[in-house]
């Protein structure tokens, strides 16, 4: 009933003020048919408008007047008209675009911290839109980053489900989070970071693999994920996505957007339920665990003269998680009679960019982020808090016709208390806390030179002033070559460093009762990179095909590995006195035929591995081969078919001495089917997760005695088990129905 009166709520101011003022309408169509989510503006006024799925863009509240209508889109060259708006409705028609050479003139700003087409960039950078996430829809965008190849979601429990984000192989502490821009810096950066942001307020993820430590510090050694969401100029008025699964879960999306003189206000919620316990492995546990999340996010934008930056962003997640033996409830919380585990999250996000009024393009940004955890790892209490302080100041300039300069400083300070060993002073029983705070300066300076037309070269330097470890030096370079508009290729090669987040490291010790175990004063990791990238595209007009292709090689020093197999009991964490290696290859293929089939497939081959003292160890999580897919074919107008999917080879899984269980997981894909039916402003959709039921064997040891309490037993477990969590390399859910309908208003 709540969930209704909420709905209403937000339905009927939105309603009222669609249905105001005279109104602009057309559709957008290209060579394939209609043109879906491109910007619709009425310049010399503040109007703007998204072409919906059908192509079709409603332009409301327009004085009568004298307008250039300017459209543009992602694949199609710009379009601008004169029209002229009476005291009626303007009804445009059919407006024609034409394709563009370049197909792919999508604006990225992560690569390089400048506003220029994914082209021109000298740093690769994946763009990914709404439109790949609504082919296999998903509660939380950590799980849809999963149809990225060479991405991949890793469920670090199999009881509480607490999860991080690998890229080419390397764990979550690796990438680092941006939202519209703004590191999100923090160690469970990439798990809460990404979850609970609504798909429905996305304009694109921008994924950059490999070190970017030259431009964003510590934490983007593996790579990059950057969050843009919509303007609110831009958004629509309002939106509402929901869906339910035959496993009870509920996930609802809203999106409504407000304006007040120059300012826009762009409100979203995201609310995931699931309350339904499962055990369909028979091992007594709940196979999903059980969550309730509501994650609020407002952005306000101001409009200022020659389209300055002026916005400021809020988001706060509240979410509660369990999962345990199927008879546990709150009340069993630390107790040693049912195992379960509980986290309490409260998060807090403060996100804000201003451009400065002078002639010169000088930007700063400001990130405050607060995350309190309340967690039972069965009898084992986690209580932590984490804050985080970040700055920065960048000024960019041309000079000359070739050379674009970009330099800035940046401050992060960083504060971390919790009721472990990490920041206690002397032996248990704790007397005294001894919480972390540490402030991180840093000066950065790029220089993007045009050699000629043809050629790019872009250099940059970091250095950074780190308390404990001094100065640390992040330099790189990247060049870039590109004959045509069907041909690109990039190479680069450059550093990275992270120091250890105990956040992050504590915390996926503690899942599963193991207890974190730091045996020294931990060094910095360093890491070298080294790219290369091509891209060669065929361009028709009633076909399309793109080959992107790299080889990757990234080796570490000092690197900060988990032990899982020294004590049982125990994750220690050391550096390696050795190096490490993260290299291979991927390929990523698409295609368009005619306007009824659209495909996209990649495939990575990866070796991550570790050496010292002459021994080579596998990375744990870490599948030699893995790949993506997804294809749509519309057999008629308003109607589609979508088949996503994501296949892992073996990896090595963390086993406990003497494990009856394989050290290496097999061969499996997760595929989704998807129909999708458009009705007026209604969208339908509905189909199958995980079609071929694939669910991990055994990812509990010994279930039937969580507290280890007959671990002696020489008869009954000769080989001295121990409960352990960490086997998990897949989710649990296995085949399920899902349903769900979108309702936008432009």
């Amino acid at each position: 009933m709540i969930r209704v009166a909420f709905l209403l709520l937000l339905i009927g101011p939105a309603c009222q003020a669609w249905a105001q003022g005279v109104a602009v309408k057309g559709r957008l169509i290209g060579a394939d048919g209609p043109v879906p989510f491109a910007h619709v503006i009425l310049a010399r006024s503040e109007m703007a408008a998204v072409t919906d799925s059908d192509g079709l863009f409603t332009i409301v509240n327009v004085d009568p007047g004298e307008y250039t209508l300017k459209v543009s889109s992602v694949g199609f060259e710009p379009l601008t008209k004169g029209i002229t708006v009476a005291d009626q409705d303007l009804e445009l028609g059919d407006l024609q675009l034409r394709s563009s050479v370049a197909q792919l003139e999508e604006v990225v700003v992560t690569g390089t911290m400048r506003e220029m087409s994914r082209a021109d960039s000298p740093v690769p950078v994946e763009v990914i839109t709404p439109a790949l996430f609504r082919k296999s829809p998903s509660p939380a965008l950590i799980d849809a980053m999963g149809m990225v190849n060479g991405v991949r979601p890793q469920i670090n429990c199999s009881v509480c489900n607490t999860g991080d984000i690998h890229i080419n192989g390397m764990e979550g502490p690796y990438t680092m989070v941006l939202i519209d821009g703004m590191p999100i810096v923090s160690g469970l950066s990439t798990v809460y970071g990404l979850s609970g942001i609504p798909t429905s307020l996305v304009e694109r993820v921008e994924i950059v693999k490999g070190p970017g430590s030259a431009l964003y510090g510590s934490e983007a050694m593996g790579g990059i994920i950057n969050v843009i969401t919509k303007d609110p100029v831009l958004a629509p008025k309002f939106s509402i996505d929901v869906m339910g699964t035959t496993w009870q879960e509920f996930n609802a999306d809203l999106g409504v957007t407000l304006s007040h003189g120059k300012v826009n206000n762009l409100i979203g919620v995201n609310m995931f339920t699931y309350d339904d316990p499962c055990d369909r492995n028979g091992d007594g546990f709940t196979d999903v665990t059980l969550q309730e999340r509501v994650s609020i996010f407002n952005k306000l934008a101001v409009r200022r003269p020659d389209r300055k930056v002026a916005s400021l962003a809020a988001r706060y997640v509240h979410e509660d998680r369990w999962g345990g033996e199927m008879d546990w409830t709150p009340a069993f919380a630390g107790g040693d009679s049912i195992y379960g585990e509980s986290i309490a999250t409260r998060r807090w996000e403060l996100i804000g960019q201003y451009q400065l009024p002078v002639e010169e393009e000088m930007m700063l940004q400001v990130s405050m982020n607060g995350h309190q955890q309340r967690s039972w790892y069965g009898t084992m209490p986690y209580d932590a808090t984490q804050q985080v302080f970040f700055s920065q100041f960048h000024w960019s300039r041309r000079i000359g016709a070739r050379h674009d300069l970009l330099t800035g400083i940046a401050y992060r300070h960083t504060f971390y208390n919790d009721n472990t060993t990490a920041t206690a002073i002397g032996e248990e029983p704790f007397t005294t806390d001894r919480p972390q705070s540490k402030p991180l300066p840093g000066f950065f300076v790029q220089d993007e030179w045009a050699l000629n037309e043809l050629h790019k070269l872009l250099l940059g330097f970091r250095i950074d002033n780190d308390r404990d470890h001094g100065l640390v030096h992040s330099p790189r370079i990247a060049y870039k070559f590109a004959p045509s508009g069907k041909w690109a290729v990039r190479s680069s090669f450059g550093t990275g460093y992270r120091v250890v987040s105990i956040f992050t490291e504590e915390h996926a010790a503690l899942t599963g009762a193991r207890t974190v175990s730091i045996e020294e004063d931990l060094r910095p990791e360093t890491s070298w990179n080294g790219t290369l990238n091509i891209v060669r595209k065929w361009v028709g007009e009633k076909r399309f095909f793109e080959i992107d292709g790299s080889l990757f090689h990234t080796r570490f020093g000092n690197r900060i590995l988990p032990d899982y197999t020294t004590d049982p009991d125990l994750i220690i964490y050391r550096n390696l006195e050795g190096h490490g290696v993260s290299q291979g290859v991927s390929l990523n293929f698409g295609t368009r035929l005619g306007k009824k089939f659209r495909m996209h497939a990649g495939a990575t081959y990866m070796d991550v591995f570790t050496e010292g003292s002459g021994v080579r160890s596998d990375q744990y999580f870490a599948p030699e081969w893995s790949g993506t897919f997804n294809a749509s074919y519309e057999p008629r107008s308003r109607t589609s078919i979508d088949l996503t999917g994501q296949w892992y080879g073996p990896m090595r899984l963390p086993v406990l001495p003497n494990d009856f269980r394989p050290e290496r997981s097999p061969l499996y894909g997760l595929i989704d089917l998807q129909l999708k039916h458009r009705i007026g402003k209604f969208e339908l959709y509905g189909g199958v997760k995980n079609l071929l039921d694939f669910v991990p064997r055994d990812p509990l040891m010994r279930p039937f005695d969580p507290f280890d309490e007959h671990v002696d037993d020489p008869i009954g477990n000769p080989h001295g088990y121990t409960f352990d969590t960490t086997y998990m390399y897949a989710q649990l859910p296995g085949r399920r129905a899902s349903l769900g309908v979108r309702w936008t208003l432009e």
